[in-house]
């Protein structure tokens, strides 16, 4: 066996010792290179398990909305600390594959919208959370039940 000039290292490709190839973690892609919503949401709510979100609730909009499938609301207990779930969420989303992650609020973090295609994420802050409380505007108790207990 010939070595390479000057190094003494062999000629040809290296030689590796490792056992069989681990497999990968990533989460399995459709045809297009792009988790499905139902793998997108695991990524997120695994995340923001990650990030001590508080009080994640995911909201079905199947026969609800057509802008997405499912909708995320999570509480973080600072600014700083929803900031940091929505710039981890946007790097995690995007080496799955999502190419745009648009992520409006970060300026002020009291209230951070992201939108993954198939996903939308509300991150707020505890006081905003309750002030809008979209849990119960998406919720699915039908609009008279809602007047008649609220009368």
């Amino acid at each position: 066996m010939s070595s390479l000039p000057g190094t003494g290292q062999p000629e040809g490709p290296p030689q590796t010792t490792a056992g069989p190839r681990e497999e990968s973690n990533a989460i399995p892609k459709l045809k297009s290179g792009t988790p499905s919503a139902q793998e997108q949401l695991r990524l997120i709510t695994a995340s923001l398990d990650d990030d001590k979100a508080e009080n994640v609730v995911v909201v079905d909009l199947e026969g609800k909305a057509s802008f997405a499938d499912y909708m995320v609301i999570a509480t973080g207990r600072s600014d700083r600390q929803v900031g940091a779930m929505a710039d981890h969420l946007v790097q995690k989303l995007k080496a799955e594959g999502i190419r745009q992650v648009p992520a409006e609020g970060m300026a002020q973090r009291d209230w951070v919208l992201l939108d993954s295609g198939d996903v939308v994420v509300h991150l707020f802050r505890p006081e905003v959370r309750s002030f809008y409380n979209l849990e119960k505007l998406w919720s699915d108790e039908p609009a008279q039940a809602r007047a008649e207990r609220i009368a």
